[in-house]
C-alpha cells in the first residue's frame, strides 16, 4: 500500500507538480482565495491535467499542520529522490560537489541547505540517519523545490560514508570557526564534499578527525557564527567561483 506525505506552499508544491505531477494524489485549496496568484495556479495544476478541490482554511490547516499552507494542500506519494551513496557515486559526471551535515536537525535549516545546494549544482546533501532532519513537508515547502531536485541520502554510519567518499578520491573538508585554512586560501576546483556540523556543537569528533583538511569562513564583523545555509551558500559557490575561473582560464 502506497504512503503519502503532505507538501504545501505556491513555491514547493508548483516545483512538485513541474517534476513529478504523477506522484500526486490530489491537490486541495482554499475556496476563498480568488486572487491571480491562486488563479494561476489553479490554471497551471489543470494544465497537467490536475483538478484541485476547494477546502476551507480549517481543513488545509489540519492537514498541514501548520497555518502558513498559503491555501494549497497536495498529498503525494513518497519523495522520489531517495538514493543509495553508490548509486550517487555512479551517476557522478565530472568533479563532485556535496554537502554533508552533521548534526543538523531543523527542518527549516534542512530546507535552506538543499535549496542553495540546488543553486550551486552540488550532486547530493548527505546526513547520517540519527541526529539529522528529515524530509517532511516543511523542508519541502523551505527548500522552493529543491527537495525534488537534490537527493537528500541519509546514511546509516557517516564515518564510513566520508571514508567511501576519500575512496573514491572526493576530497573530505570539515569546517570549523579554530580551522587552521581559510576558506579562501584552499583549493576547491576539485571533487570536494563539504561537511557543516550543528550551529551549537559543530561535527562531531570522529568526523572532524577523518576530514582531509579544516577551514573557517573568515570573519570580520562582531559576530563569530552563522547559519548553516548561509555557510553552506559561502562554501559551495567558492568552489563554484573557482571552477568557473579555471574553466575560462
Amino acid at each position: 500500500m502506497a504512503r503519502f506525505k503532505v507538501i504545501y506552499g505556491f513555491h514547493a508544491v508548483t516545483a512538485w507538480l513541474r517534476y513529478n505531477p504523477s506522484s500526486i494524489e490530489g491537490i486541495l485549496y482554499d475556496k476563498t482565495r480568488r486572487d491571480r496568484r491562486m488563479q494561476d495556479f489553479l490554471k497551471t495544476a489543470e494544465l497537467f491535467g490536475i483538478r484541485p478541490i476547494p477546502a476551507t482554511d480549517i481543513r488545509l490547516e489540519e492537514l498541514a499542520g501548520t497555518y502558513r499552507h498559503q491555501g494549497i494542500v497536495v498529498r503525494v506519494t513518497d519523495f522520489p529522490l531517495a538514493k543509495t551513496l553508490t548509486e550517487l557515486l555512479d551517476t557522478i559526471r565530472g568533479a563532485a560537489l556535496l554537502l554533508v551535515l552533521d548534526g543538523v536537525t531543523d527542518p527549516h535549516n534542512l530546507g535552506a541547505c538543499l535549496r542553495v545546494a540546488d543553486a550551486a549544482n552540488a550532486q547530493a546533501v548527505i546526513a547520517p540517519r540519527d541526529r539529522s532532519a528529515s524530509l517532511n513537508s516543511t523542508t519541502v515547502k523551505v527548500s522552493s523545490g529543491a527537495a525534488m531536485t537534490v537527493p537528500y541520502i541519509r546514511v546509516t554510519n557517516l564515518a564510513r560514508t566520508l571514508r567511501e567518499l576519500k575512496e573514491a578520491n572526493i576530497w573530505v573538508i570539515g569546517t570549523a570557526y579554530d580551522a587552521p585554512h581559510s576558506l579562501y586560501n584552499t583549493v576547491l576546483d576539485g571533487p570536494v564534499a563539504f561537511i557543516m556540523g550543528s550551529e551549537g556543537r559543530g561535527m562531531r569528533r570522529l568526523t572532524r578527525e577523518i576530514c582531509d583538511d579544516l577551514i573557517h569562513i573568515p570573519m570580520l564583523g562582531s559576530v563569530n557564527s552563522l547559519n548553516v545555509s548561509v555557510s553552506s551558500a559561502i562554501c559551495l559557490f567558492e568552489a563554484v567561483r573557482q571552477r568557473t575561473n579555471k574553466k575560462n582560464y
